[in-house]
């Protein structure tokens, strides 16, 4: 595909590099010459200098003949105006906008073809607020992805030992856990990735990915893990965009303190919240968190707009306390460096969520949903089957008779409202939402023709 990306920030960077990997053709456009000089020593792409919304910067780009405007600069409005031009001018298929503004988002009859044309909207904000969401829904996991709307989850565990599936072979799971339908789709032990099979023996520190129903996933996790105690208190630091989506969608369920260093800002979330607590004050500072009973929360998340302040005061709330720690973290090299670690138990990344949502528009045949994994890694995709025996190269075929290229695994199949965790000798049907689990991203080409419908479908 051709596709312009509009911004070099860390999503615009990020969606350039994953994309390149992929062998579609890549222009990126910034008005930092310095940023952009540095993506095109790394990466074999274009790049123009100017103002993304200028209909001749877009044509330098090559926007007539683009298949995709993916628009992720840092301002709302100039992704929005890029999108009209392209659309107005230069009839570009697909526009994808990054907006943050929940004043713009609260009306979605702004994002039409008769309005403001923008075919799919990413809100960074929302993404992660729902991507918390799930993790204090599944306390222990690192990850948890939403497939076949929310019908089947992917969750990332670390197993630990002693834990009861520590030491037990793979084939073993259905014995151990009877009635719970679920496929480990790939192990992750000291950093490298492992096929699993069913004479695989998970170890202690194994990072594993388990693909079951939403109903099964709790249960899951506590075979592999100590049991946490259930999410009662928590701590938010960072009153912001996120901190205060996160405090709306949990005030209801959790007892919620918002730490807020802006007085102005901190009054005003106490309007707007009805269940929960604001401070006015330093999310960093010792006192403030002895007087607040930081040993007495459950959980604690720091989601300010500055890696460094998030990063500090997780690990003081942490060896204050608190029971688990959360840290927002947008460095992609600050989220290796410390997730997992004894100090802060899960880094999100928020340009991560991001790119999740926007893989999902740039896959050939018909992919619904595309999540990346271990800071991308690897990555799990959901495509649907399409077609017959004779145009498709999945439909009428059984998971042992379909070429899957190396390194990748079918975890699930979505059929209608059954969730089928597949075996050798279960048939891909027309329609079935099929979800792959990939550790070398080189093969998603391959992946996705396996699910393009050829010439004979009519």
């Amino acid at each position: 595909m051709k596709i312009i990306i509009l911004g070099a920030g860390q999503v615009g960077r990020s969606v350039a590099y994953n994309l390149t990997n992929e062998s579609n053709d890549v222009t990126v456009v910034d008005t930092d010459h310095i940023v952009l000089q540095e993506l095109n020593d790394r990466l074999d792409i274009q790049t123009i200098v100017g103002n993304a919304t200028h209909p001749d910067v877009l044509i330098q780009a090559g926007v007539d003949d683009a298949d995709m405007l993916v628009a992720v600069t840092s301002s709302d409005e100039a992704n929005m105006v890029a999108c009209q031009v392209a659309y107005t001018l230069f009839h570009t298929p697909t526009k994808i906008a990054r907006v943050r503004s929940i004043e713009y988002l609260r009306y979605p009859e702004l994002f039409s073809n008769d309005a403001l044309p923008v075919d799919v909207l990413i809100s960074p904000e929302q993404l992660v607020t729902e991507y918390i969401q799930r993790l204090i829904e599944h306390p222990g996991a690192l990850q948890v992805l939403d497939f076949a709307g929310g019908r089947v989850r992917l969750v990332g565990v670390r197993a630990f030992f002693g834990s009861p599936l520590v030491g037990k072979e793979l084939s073993a799971i259905p014995e151990h856990m009877p009635g719970v339908e679920t496929r480990v789709a790939a192990i992750f032990r000291r950093g490298k990735s492992i096929i699993p099979t069913g004479n695989t023996v998970i170890e202690a520190d194994d990072e594993i990915f388990l693909i079951a129903g939403k109903e099964y996933i709790q249960a899951i996790i506590q075979e592999l893990r100590p049991i946490n105690a259930p999410v009662k208190r928590i701590m938010l630091a960072g009153g912001g965009s996120i901190g205060k989506r996160l405090a709306i969608a949990l005030e209801s369920k959790y007892r919620i303190k918002v730490i807020e260093f802006d007085q102005d800002r901190a009054q005003e979330l106490a309007k707007s919240l009805h269940n929960t607590v604001v401070l006015n004050g330093n999310a960093a500072d010792e006192e403030l968190l002895q007087e607040e009973n930081i040993e007495e929360a459950d959980l604690y998340i720091s989601v300010t707009n500055d890696d460094e302040a998030n990063i500090l005061s997780s690990m003081l709330a942490k060896r204050m306390g608190a029971k688990r720690v959360m840290s927002l973290i947008n460095r992609p090299a600050y989220v290796d460096l410390i997730q997992g670690g004894e100090d802060i138990d899960i880094a999100i990344s928020p340009h991560m969520a991001t790119i999740g949502s926007l893989l999902a528009h740039v896959r050939l045949g018909d992919v619904v949903m595309a999540h990346s994994l271990r800071r991308g890694a690897a990555e799990a995709i959901e495509a649907v089957a399409h077609g017959d025996p004779t145009s498709s190269k999945v439909v009428g075929r059984t998971i042992n008779e379909i070429k899957l290229p190396k390194g990748t695994t079918i975890g699930a199949i979505v059929r209608d409202d059954e969730v089928v965790i597949p075996h050798k000798e279960v048939v891909i049907q027309s329609e079935d939402h099929v979800i792959l689990f990939l550790v070398d991203k080189r093969r998603i080409p391959d992946v996705e023709k396996l699910f393009q419908v050829g010439l004979a479908f009519i």
